[in-house]
């Protein structure tokens, strides 16, 4: 058969891809054309995305296409929206989901639905960054962004906007906003009323593999392309990355999709509303071909990333790599954090805020670059072997028979060994490029080249490699995930 070329643009927290797929109706090999850094700035006190920039980027990507594209798909982050006037125009540029404006606000929204009446429409987790306590925010603070609003676009479907004119929502992307009935699979809209949010902004939902539209005429010769083919791909990058674990056919599987955050859980037909689920602030997701992600969200690498911000900034040139190298002569399991206490979901000065906690909780407190890196590491596999365990508590649960790490934690050596150790079972890593993958098969579902899920991962197992890891010393492991468990709560 002909070969197929598709293009994933896949933005993340900190940096942007242009990859192609090609696809030769057997395997599936990939290859970046065009990489960007994704620099959010502060104005007049807002927190923002540079989604001008970022736009501006996408276009660079189509002008180092070197082959002819079947069609273009699109995955960001989730929860974040942009607002579109009665013109098609964006009002202002979309808040960053760090900036500190929700503070409070979830727990305010109790006052108007109920904490349990809220989680029994939507299933998901409770997070001050949800578009829910977003637009709450904005109603109270900001009203005449919402006042002059015609249309809401989540993220990736803000960027289909403009390259086609087409207005939807893609599904997996609506479900991270708290506003979606978790039985319906669409905008709830009693929710939406009770809270005085205006309907009329929101859109119509699609499917992932969706046509959504064809590049505009005036964009196709600006940048001398075609016309080609958009797709609604999974537009949240969890959603993209776990379409691509590389799970066989029947198996119990829990998966980590590793990198700024780290997106843990598993992948069910249907939800669970369990009331251990909105105990241990589990979520469920939408997923591709009718899926859900029950998952938990933990704060996952920004907290290394920070560390190196601060100590590179100091004069260092530490490389991630050189981190790891410095923990492993450390001694291990000395101190432990909770990544997701909340002193560690902003920026700053990271390793300090390391050393307070343990401080505060009457730990070791480590002193050197490599202890703090080492805390870190060790803390995030204590972290997941507590989520696992909550999964593996639901009703109807299994005993997960593996791991599967995907995404650029996946290539953490240290990480990955210290998570076999914590979970005491088989981890299995890889692919790396697991969002842009689910991305790019999902382009060839919607083309009719792939048929289901199972016809993904079949291709996925086949065009890239997989590491494994094994568990060692689970008696030592044992004994620290019960000190880390104490300082936990």
């Amino acid at each position: 058969m002909k070969k197929l070329n598709t293009l994933a643009y896949d933005f993340g927290a900190s940096s942007g891809r242009g990859i192609i797929g090609e696809y030769d109706g057997e395997r599936l090999s990939l290859r970046e054309i065009h990489r960007f850094s994704n620099d959010p700035v502060n104005l007049a006190g807002a927190f923002c995305w540079d989604f001008p920039g970022l736009f501006n980027q996408v276009k660079q990507g189509l002008l180092k296409t070197d082959c002819e594209i079947s069609s273009i798909g699109i995955d960001t982050w989730g929860v974040d929206y942009g607002l579109l006037d009665n013109a098609g125009r964006l009002i202002s540029n979309p808040y960053h989901y760090r900036d500190l404006r929700t503070d409070g606000y979830p727990e305010g929204a109790y006052s108007t639905m109920a904490k349990e009446d809220i989680f029994s429409r939507t299933g998901l987790a409770f997070l001050n960054f949800n578009t829910l306590y977003q637009l709450l925010a904005s109603k109270k603070d900001t009203p005449y962004l919402l006042d002059n609003a015609s249309t809401l676009l989540m993220m990736p479907d803000l960027f289909a906007y403009f390259l086609t004119g087409a207005v939807s929502t893609e599904y997996t992307i609506a479900s991270t906003s708290q506003l979606i009935n978790i039985a319906t699979r669409s905008w709830d809209m009693d929710l939406i009323r009770s809270f005085g949010l205006p309907e009329h902004i929101f859109t119509s939902i699609n499917e992932p593999g969706e046509f959504r539209g064809r590049l505009l005429p005036s964009l196709a010769s600006e940048l001398s392309v075609g016309e080609i083919p958009v797709i609604s791909v999974a537009g949240h990058d969890t959603a993209s990355a776990i379409a691509s674990v590389p799970a066989k056919k029947g198996e119990n599987f829990a998966y980590i999709s590793s990198g700024t955050w780290s997106l843990m859980g598993t992948e069910s037909t249907t939800p669970c509303l369990d009331p251990t689920v909105l105990a241990n602030n589990l979520t469920n997701e939408g997923g591709v071909f009718s899926t859900y992600r029950i998952l938990k969200n933990i704060m996952g690498l920004w907290i290394i990333q920070e560390c190196r911000r601060k100590w590179n900034s100091e004069g260092n040139n530490f490389s991630f790599a050189d981190l790891v190298d410095l923990a492993e002569k450390e001694k291990p399991l000395v101190s432990f954090i909770n990544p997701d206490a909340k002193e560690f979901m902003s920026p700053g000065n990271m390793p300090d805020k390391v050393k307070e906690f343990c401080r505060r909780t009457g730990q070791p407190v480590p002193e050197t670059i490599g202890a703090v890196t080492r805390c870190v590491y060790e803390s995030l596999a204590m972290e997941y072997r507590h989520v696992l365990n909550s999964l593996e508590a639901l009703p109807n649960a299994p005993k997960y028979d593996a791991l599967h790490i995907v995404g650029g934690g996946s290539q953490n050596l240290f990480l990955n060994r210290a998570t076999a150790c914590a979970i005491n079972r088989k981890v299995v890593c890889g692919p790396v490029e697991a969002t842009a993958i689910g991305n790019i098969a999902m382009q060839l579902a919607g083309l009719g080249e792939l048929n289901g899920i199972n016809d993904i991962r079949e291709l996925v197992s086949r065009s890239f490699p997989t590491t494994e890891y094994l568990p060692t010393e689970a008696e030592r492991w044992d004994e620290a995930y019960e000190k880390y468990l104490s300082i936990r709560f």
